[in-house]
């Protein structure tokens, strides 16, 4: 639900979302990291001016973790394949 999420707001923010990829690492059972990755001329988009766009997306996220019980971490990186 969570990564779905990601992917489908992300892809509304940037303008190749055909680069779009993301990948989740299970760091405990309650604690999730995702690195979502973007076409370098993206990452600015994604992270927003002063971080605006980022902190939106992990307060949503965040609300995630009063239903389901599990915390997600985001980090945007610059995809080297793209």
């Amino acid at each position: 639900m969570v990564h779905d999420f990601i992917l489908n707001y992300a892809s509304l923010i940037v303008n190749h979302p055909e680069s779009l990829r993301m990948e989740t690492f299970e760091i405990d059972e309650g604690y999730d990291e995702i690195t979502l990755y973007a076409d370098p001329e993206d990452v600015g988009k994604l992270i927003g001016k002063e971080g605006r766009m980022i902190n939106a997306i992990k307060i949503v996220i965040s609300g995630c973790k009063a239903k389901g019980g599990k915390s997600y971490r985001i980090n945007i990186q610059p995809d080297s394949n793209g």
